[in-house]
């Protein structure tokens, strides 16, 4: 288990202090499938293990106006645990709105909102430090599907069960938003 610990570490000092705009096509994966992160509390998250489901990757934060979604969130991860997967990515991207540690941010969801979908440890998600993953969310030659930016905290990016990028939601898009069902349900 240390092993597993050090080698996430390791991973995610990659995706964390490797320039985004220093990338270049080959140091992105091609799939969603291909993608292996830190979890927030060690060990990793394999997105292979999700195939044949839908995926939510929302940016997170624990002091921001729309942190009340993770409640939202862990219930639409209960209510459709059989098709979606939510996966958390905290960020410190937006007035430093998380601004913990892993482990204060851990505690503050299991507390605050009992969140029991998996959590990527702290990334940054746009800039210069952009993790691979939100390269590959934010950008049309990897995604296929079209450009974007991460606006702010608690932007939803939804997979679909092949790997593809199908939707974009914005911050303000609740968890029980109609579109947001729909997409899921489809």
């Amino acid at each position: 288990m240390k092993y597993i610990w050090i080698f996430a570490t390791v991973v995610n000092f990659f995706n964390l202090s490797c320039n985004a705009k220093d990338r270049k096509p080959q140091d992105i994966p091609g799939s969603i499938y291909d993608f292996k992160v830190t979890a927030l509390e060690g060990g990793i998250i394999d997105f292979a293990a999700f195939k044949g489901k839908k995926i939510l990757i929302v940016n997170t934060a624990s002091k921001c106006g729309y942190t009340p979604q993770y409640e939202g969130l862990e219930a639409l991860y209960k209510k459709y645990k059989d098709k979606l997967i939510v996966v958390g990515f905290p960020a410190n991207n937006f007035l430093r709105q998380e601004p913990g540690t892993n482990e204060e941010i851990a505690g503050f969801c299991k507390k605050n909102y009992g969140v029991s979908f998996p959590m990527a440890a702290k990334i940054s998600v746009k800039g210069s430090h952009q993790a691979t993953i939100y390269t590959w969310l934010t950008d049309k030659q990897y995604n296929g599907f079209e450009n974007s930016s991460v606006k702010w905290n608690f932007q939803k990016y939804l997979i679909d069960e092949n790997g593809k990028l199908i939707a974009i939601f914005s911050p303000s898009t609740k968890p029980d938003d109609e579109a947001l069902l729909q997409a899921i349900e489809k």
